[in-house]
């Protein structure tokens, strides 16, 4: 469903992303990690054809990146870091008026709207401003707004970030439902505990280049182990101006 062949971005003389071989299947759940400044969110613009590759080629359900952008952003549903809500607008009209973007009629975007404001414990909250929301809420709506047309692809950028407990348990049994239907899933995370219990597949990235690809039953040790060997730790010099004591 997602695939990627030598797929790189440059910026001036520098290398964001190198060389990326990536094979997601449908209903997959990869789980896309790494450093800040590593090359995730460049990797998630250039797949969800905000960003054009330098070098390199990817599809997306079936559908080239490079080649038919305007294409795949209306196939595929994408949950931006910065959440992309305007605080002037309630919940639901973020919802009514995205519908017709993505060639849902009125009744369409009610029934869609209907159903996962329902799901995501926002049926009523559904008349307040974004600007008065928490910040679970705007993640949920945000969330919403990215599964509104039913896309068969979903890219999420740090979807369990800044959520409190609760929230996290809400958008985790949902992501599991929407994988067990056949909906493939890309995400970007920092919070190891969830990826490895949501994850089928797990894919590290450092300087620019993936450092391991498996399915997450192959891991040969917890996830936040391999990973912390993978990209590193501070070591105790690091941390010297803290004046901790050495452990």
């Amino acid at each position: 469903m997602i695939s990627t062949s030598g797929l790189a971005r440059k910026f001036g003389e520098f290398w964001a992303v190198q060389n990326l071989n990536l094979e997601v299947q449908g209903g997959g759940i990869c789980a896309f990690l790494g450093p800040n400044g590593a090359g995730k969110s460049t990797t998630v613009k250039m797949l969800t054809g905000t960003l054009a590759p330098s070098a390199g080629a990817a599809t997306v359900a079936g559908i080239d990146v490079a080649k038919e952008p305007q294409t795949l952003r209306r196939s595929i549903g994408v949950l931006p870091e910065d959440l992309g809500l305007f605080d002037s607008l309630t919940i639901e009209e973020h919802l009514s008026m995205s519908g017709p973007i993505y060639g849902l009629s009125r009744a369409e975007t009610r029934e869609r709207a209907d159903q996962l404001l329902r799901t995501l414990a926002l049926d009523n909250r559904r008349d307040t401003f974004l600007g008065q929301c928490s910040y679970g809420m705007r993640k949920k709506t945000a969330l919403a707004l990215a599964l509104l047309h039913n896309p068969k692809v979903l890219f999420l950028d740090e979807p369990f970030e800044g959520i409190d407990p609760v929230t996290s348990r809400t958008i985790l049994n949902l992501l599991l439902r929407l994988a067990s239907t056949g909906v493939t899933i890309f995400l970007t995370s920092h919070i190891l505990e969830l990826v490895e219990r949501l994850a089928t597949q797990v894919v590290v990235i450092q300087h620019g280049r993936i450092v391991w690809n498996t399915a997450v039953i192959d891991l040969p040790k917890p996830l936040e182990e391999l990973y912390l060997e993978l990209v590193g730790a501070p070591d105790e010099e690091e941390l010297a101006w803290l004046g901790l004591p050495p452990s």
